[in-house]
């Protein structure tokens, strides 16, 4: 009886800290304020078509770095490191784009 008390209390514990483990929230959270960005300097005219495809491009290169990071199940210090030095590299980027000399009109 004690042991499967034990056993249970284990697994009840394991189980939410597993599933922690994958969530990216603020990495969430980030993408999303960066395609706003991307999508406010169309809207604007700060960004040519190309401009916004390399953007897209690159947004879309996180987020399939985050889905492989997240396919084992566990989301890495490492991985997050990696995936955040992106967004930093990419939000750069938008950054330098919005403000460079080239407009879409």
């Amino acid at each position: 009886m004690t042991n499967s008390i034990v056993l249970l209390l284990a697994t009840a514990l394991t189980i939410p800290a597993f599933a922690q483990t994958t969530a990216t929230p603020h990495i969430g959270k980030r993408q999303v304020a960066q395609q706003k960005r991307i999508a406010d300097g169309v809207r604007s005219g700060e960004l040519t078509v190309r401009e916004t495809a390399h953007l897209e491009m690159r947004e879309a290169k996180i987020q399939a770095d985050k889905k492989a990071a997240k396919a084992d199940g566990v989301v890495t210090d490492a991985e997050r490191a990696k995936l955040q030095a992106e967004q930093n590299r990419a939000s750069r980027k938008i950054y330098n784009k919005k403000h460079n000399l080239r407009s879409a009109q």
